[in-house]
């Protein structure tokens, strides 16, 4: 019997530092020993409801220490985690429970009625609420203070299944990406490296933890490292504010939104920020104005460059370079490597836009049961294709270019416009639809619905945002739609979204 996986992590952790904060979450501090026997317990929990290696295991669910529990409980048992994005409408979480052939799942109660639809069309059996419960339905921490640690623990190796995390794909429906022990030990292993994770750190996590980035590079690296994580249900800029003070916060990931709330509120210039050393940002570039925010309290970014198929860091910017550097997306992990592919897939020189191609042992198993893009994801010699352009400068610093797959980032969530064109292309009255994303103040850009209509028909923003509403999450929802008399096409047929984005982008 031999774990390889993150399934001892917790054990080896037990033995090193049992008395060391883990995790803090309120005004609960959990220490590696207990953090430890908690997930044994969970792990235990799962086994005597039938969970077996290769099974997946769905969670829906705001930050807490039960997340982590689960998940590192299911990686014991050499069983599949399945976190789930808490702000998808029903359609979509039906999907990911369906596609992900869900054996149970484990949800924060406020997420139950959203999820049933899911959960009847998987035929989830195995269904628990977390916290107490009730009697007649007891939750996940009653059913775990009743189990003993001893469990069976499942034969792992680093190439078996640790998670499906589900991303968008180009052809409007989410692809689950399978990551394995490996590709998210490694990951991990990256930013150690990359943002020199010391045992000492603090880090607060005011991002969710199904997110790739939050669960991958966040919360990973801190606890393979025996440092204290600081977990937060959602983000609010005040409390976290507070909370860098009151833990002496060292480390501190997000995307550029939340950094542009922390600085415009009230609290930002009386909040001692003397302890943090490490600030890491991602989802999109840092605007020059946060930049300069920072830099006037001695602070600075890492940056990076990464999707959901490499665990998701692909590449890493470090501080000391980012006014040299400024635009760049970094240089590639210290486990990782990039190149820059032309349309034949031959290697482009240095300077010269092109694919933006990916290897290492982060990169993730494939697509969950859709081998046919699983293969179209990758070369002939087992690089991942990213649909992203870009370039390599003189020094190896990746920029990148543009986007193939035309995905929005708004507010650090992934949109991809297939998903929504499908959708609004439903209603009456409409005969085309394009979505771009077009800049926004406050989270980065926002996807913009351009419309073409049938003779005589009316459609306005609230119109379309109505029709989504419920089937989409409301991140996803347009913020405006344009009618216009057509949209601009190539010879082939297809809409010349760069010309929209070049269109709208002003305003």
């Amino acid at each position: 019997m031999h774990h390889k996986g993150l399934g001892f992590w917790l054990a080896k952790r037990r033995l090193r530092d049992p008395d060391k904060p883990a995790v803090i979450f309120g005004d609960d501090v959990l220490t590696y020993g207990e953090f430890a026997d908690a997930a044994d317990r969970v792990a235990a929990v799962l086994w005597h409801r039938g969970i077996r290696k290769g099974d997946a295991v769905a969670y829906i669910g705001e930050n807490s220490p039960q997340f982590l529990q689960v998940m590192f409980a299911a990686a014991q048992l050499g069983a599949v985690f399945v976190p789930v994005n808490t702000r998808l409408a029903p359609p979509e979480m039906r999907h990911v429970l369906v596609d992900s052939g869900a054996r149970a799942l484990i949800l924060d109660v406020d997420f139950l009625e959203r999820a049933m639809p899911g959960v009847e069309a998987a035929r989830i059996a195995q269904v628990i609420v977390t916290g107490d419960g009730s009697p007649e339905n007891p939750g996940l921490a009653r059913l775990a203070a009743e189990r003993n640690a001893g469990h069976t623990i499942a034969d792992v190796d680093l190439d078996d299944p640790a998670a499906i995390i589900y991303t968008s794909g180009t052809t409007g429906r989410p692809k689950g990406a399978v990551l394995s022990h490996g590709n998210l030990t490694w990951v991990a292993l990256n930013c150690i490296v990359d943002y020199d994770v010391v045992s000492t750190d603090v880090s607060l996590m005011i991002s969710p933890l199904f997110h790739v980035a939050s669960l991958g590079m966040g919360a990973l690296p801190v606890v393979l490292k025996g440092a204290t994580l600081v977990l937060e249900k959602g983000f609010e800029a005040g409390r976290a504010l507070s909370l860098i003070q009151r833990h002496g916060i060292t480390m501190l990931s997000g995307v550029p939104t939340t950094y542009q709330m922390l600085a415009d509120h009230p609290d930002w210039g009386a909040t001692d920020l003397t302890t943090l050393q490490k600030l890491t940002c991602g989802g999109s570039a840092v605007p020059t104005r946060i930049l300069n925010a920072y830099e006037k309290r001695g602070l600075s970014f890492s940056q990076g460059y990464g999707m959901t198929e490499t665990s998701p860091g692909a590449t890493s910017l470090s501080p000391a370079m980012t006014r040299a550097k400024q635009g760049s997306v970094g240089l590639p992990h210290f486990f990782t490597e990039v190149r820059i592919a032309d349309e034949n897939g031959d290697m482009v020189p240095r300077g010269t836009v092109g694919e933006i191609e990916i290897t290492g042992p982060n990169v993730f198993l494939g697509y969950h049961g859709q081998p046919e893009a699983t293969a179209e994801a990758f070369t002939d010699d087992g690089w991942f294709r990213s649909g992203d352009l870009g370039y390599l400068d003189a020094d190896g610093y990746l920029f990148i270019a543009d986007r193939l797959k035309d995905m929005i980032i708004s507010g650090g969530e992934n949109i991809y416009p297939a998903e929504v064109e499908n959708l609004i292309s439903d209603i009456e009255g409409i005969s085309g639809v394009a979505v771009v994303g077009v800049p926004d103040e406050r989270w980065g850009e926002v996807p913009l619905a351009v419309v073409t209509l049938q003779e005589g028909a009316e459609v306005d923003t609230a119109i379309v945002r109505s029709h989504l509403d419920g089937l989409l999450a409301r991140y996803k929802l347009p913020k405006s739609v344009v009618v216009v008399e057509e949209l601009p096409r190539t010879a082939s047929g297809k809409v010349r979204k760069a010309d929209l984005r070049a269109r709208f982008e002003r305003g």
